[in-house]
């Protein structure tokens, strides 16, 4: 048996690996170059192919390398190319498995916690959040990790943390209201508290004021108070999502419902979020507040079927849904998809 960090290591001195990536790169680096919106169905097509053909990790690693580089520049990226650029993580995320947009999230996230505590003047940080925000309209990621990272940009409160808060709040803010609207409230109220404290701090006053405008806004639901917004390319390419995506289960069924710390911590503690990857931090097992929630549900269940299930001794919840998913499902397809939720 061979260790995977040791494995990795053999992986790096060996040529032929080494000339195998190097064309894997140079097919998914012409694909991603001739990205745009008419040809994305049968550019996704062929990365679907690609990731049948090649190991997921070597896939994964590559896609993600490229799409930093194309889109985590200085300058300000256009916002339908990074669009554009997301969708194509979001169409392989629903068709191939969500280890593919968990990974390209994961990175994505750990660059922005890298650049945000460095004092780097470029735009190195917006082009990252605007993946991120864009990672979550195109239901890749829950609200959860946004809310996460607003709540971190309000807690700092600097010039470069309120450009950042304005710059998100522009890209998501009606998705949040919609998905969280107590919470959004929340953060409004937060915000609103640091700019009264923080007020003697700044020598630009209007971009604070900017902000708070902003957010009453969106609290209010106002979209003409917001210059310059408009939902239309978010939602034509939402339309175009759809009909791209295979399985029934596009959507809420499929986003990574992972906060900040939760990513930022992955190579400690393991990444929960994927199949598989495994958990190497504090015992789970001694919190019984969250063994009570994880009580699984698998809808509604006939009392005959129950009544079966405790004949056949069926003692614990998760013996008793699987059961009851396997009596109850139409055929192998329908068990495998109550059996993966």
């Amino acid at each position: 048996y061979v260790p995977p960090q040791i494995r990795k290591a053999q992986e790096t001195v060996d040529d032929k690996k080494r000339e195998e990536l190097g064309r894997l790169k140079k097919m998914v680096n012409g694909l991603i170059n001739r990205l745009s919106e008419p040809n994305l169905s049968s550019i996704s097509g062929q990365m679907e192919e690609l990731y049948m053909a090649n190991s997921r990790k070597d896939m994964n690693d590559t896609l993600t390398d490229i799409l930093m580089n194309a889109c985590v520049t200085a300058v300000a990226m256009p916002a339908r190319l990074m669009m554009e650029h997301v969708l194509l993580v979001s169409i392989l995320h629903h068709n191939v498995g969500i280890e593919v947009g968990a990974h390209f999230l994961e990175a994505v996230v750990k660059k922005f916690d890298e650049l945000c505590k460095s004092d780097a003047e470029g735009k190195e940080c917006e082009n990252l959040l605007a993946l991120i925000a864009h990672l979550y309209n195109f239901h890749v990621v829950h609200c959860l990790l946004i809310f996460d990272i607003l709540k971190k940009l309000v807690s700092s409160f600097t010039e470069k943390e309120i450009e950042l808060i304005l710059f998100l709040l522009k890209n998501v803010g009606f998705s949040l209201r919609k998905d969280d609207a107590l919470a959004l409230k929340e953060l409004i109220t937060e915000a609103q508290s640091k700019a009264s404290t923080a007020e003697k701090k700044f020598q630009d006053q209007t971009r604070v004021r900017f902000m708070l405008e902003t957010m009453l806004a969106l609290r209010n639901n106002d979209m003409r108070k917001i210059p310059g917004y408009d939902p239309e390319p978010v939602e034509r390419l939402r339309k175009l999502q759809r009909a791209l995506v295979h399985s029934s289960g596009s959507g809420k069924d499929t986003q990574l419902r992972v906060s900040l710390e939760s990513l930022l911590s992955a190579d400690r503690v393991g990444r929960w979020w994927i199949v598989g990857s495994s958990w190497s931090g504090a015992p789970m097992i001694s919190d019984t507040k969250s063994q009570a929630q994880q009580k699984l549900h698998v809808g509604k269940v006939s009392s005959k079927i129950m009544e079966l299930a405790r004949k056949l001794r069926m003692n614990t919840d998760i013996r008793r849904s699987i059961f009851c998913v396997l009596m109850t499902s139409e055929d192998f397809m329908d068990a495998f998809e109550k059996l993966l939720k």
